[in-house]
């Protein structure tokens, strides 16, 4: 569930650039936080062990060794006997290998909660959302180092429950189906991966009973999907996300990035950078288009835009004043697409799963003609044996 770019001169986010965490359309709230950032987990081996004892609880159970506040809770039942709470609950659901993206989920969590409230953080690697057997063996187990991340973080409690716990009759025969938004791009390429996902979801969902659940912007086809099934199957929760955490050299914090070697990570850059590319090219197209807009179409049009600085522009004045804003989808994609058609000549080699650019509300293509509104362009690709996804949202129709 929730995861130096190779040239001179690469895009980069900036604050204003970056996603702010946004909710649904019943959401009243948005959050930030100010805490300093926690060091992404050790991949050393997860402990098998139950809770800690370094300290009693109100619970009656232990709080972890290292995580200030932090109490592991293994069972349904240790989780229904948490210490009672005076206001909102908010929850994190994660598959562990906790990085600093999933401390920044637990800092915005803990802010909306407020000092009356709790946090719990999950952790479960979920088997329903593994195609291969091998892939979920492979998956980081660090539960030790996960708990101390949660408690710096701001979190309560951890519940880790085993697959035992959560499947108790072994894999579930009735699941939430994802539809149609969950046969795309993702859903695609991992088949059934997200009716696996929705269906612990929505089990963890009545476990904890939250007010508030986070989720990660980076996962968001992952993120629209839970948005639909609380709206759909009218769950008492307010699902907020939580704009991407990205590592200074700009690609997305993930739990495999672990599995990168050099020369790959450097491949891997290239889906940062073609984001970028991206949204730097359709702020690039709607200023010009906003410049033209306000320049009169007279004969004085070359001066007047050479002196806004536009020398290209003022070349091809007709050009500018014909250009419609239709032009911006395809020109989006073919930002992106060129700095992933170099990668895929790098060695290693990028192999692009997908590149697309689609509405939020349903994951849907975005039609080349479509002059405003809300989009995203998802990205995924394998470098050697690792499979990585980015994303970033943009406006289309903007003027400023």
């Amino acid at each position: 569930m929730t995861h130096a770019p190779g040239g001179a001169g690469a895009p980069r986010p900036t604050a204003a650039d970056s996603p702010r965490p946004t909710t649904d359309s019943t959401a009243t709230m948005t959050t930030t936080s100010a805490h300093a950032p926690v060091a992404p987990a050790s991949a050393s081996p997860a402990s098998a062990s139950g809770p800690h004892a370094s300290g009693p609880h109100a619970s009656g159970l232990h709080a972890s060794a290292g995580s200030p506040g932090a109490v592991l809770l293994r069972t349904a039942a240790e989780l229904a006997g948490f210490a009672p709470r005076n206001g909102l609950r908010a929850v994190v659901m994660t598959m562990g290998a906790l990085h600093e993206g999933h401390a920044t989920l637990i800092r915005a969590a803990r802010a909306a909660a407020g000092r009356d409230g709790q946090v719990v953080v999950t952790v479960f690697v979920n088997p329903l959302q593994f195609g291969e057997a091998a892939d979920l063996e492979r998956y980081p187990r660090t539960l030790d180092a996960d708990v101390a991340v949660a408690g710096a973080a701001g979190a309560d409690a951890v519940f880790a429950p085993s697959v035992e716990e959560v499947y108790p009759g072994g894999e579930p025969q009735v699941r939430i189906s994802a539809g149609p938004m969950g046969e795309r791009l993702e859903g695609a390429s991992r088949p059934g991966h997200f009716d696996g996902m929705l269906t612990v979801v929505a089990k963890l969902l009545h476990l904890t009973r939250p007010d508030l659940a986070f989720y990660g912007q980076k996962d968001a086809q992952q993120l629209a999907l839970i948005r639909r099934m609380a709206r759909d199957l009218n769950f008492p929760v307010e699902i907020v996300g939580v704009e991407t955490v990205r590592e200074p050299d700009g690609l997305a914090l993930s739990s495999r990035n672990r599995f990168l070697d050099p020369g790959e990570r450097h491949t891997a850059l290239a889906l940062s950078r073609a984001l970028f590319a991206a949204h730097d090219r359709l702020a690039a197209q709607q200023a010009l288009h906003a410049r033209a807009q306000t320049t009169a179409a007279t004969t004085g049009r070359a001066a007047a835009l050479t002196a806004l600085g536009e020398a290209r522009a003022a070349a091809d004045t007709q050009a500018v004043a014909l250009a419609r804003p239709v032009d911006g989808p395809a020109a989006v994609r073919a930002a992106a697409q060129l700095i992933l058609d170099d990668a895929a000549a790098e060695q290693p080699p990028l192999a692009l799963d997908y590149l697309a650019l689609v509405d939020p509300a349903d994951f849907t293509e975005i039609p080349d003609d479509r002059t405003t509104g809300e989009a995203i362009l998802a990205v995924a690709a394998r470098v050697g044996t690792t499979r990585l996804i980015d994303n970033i949202p943009l406006t289309f129709g903007a003027t400023t």
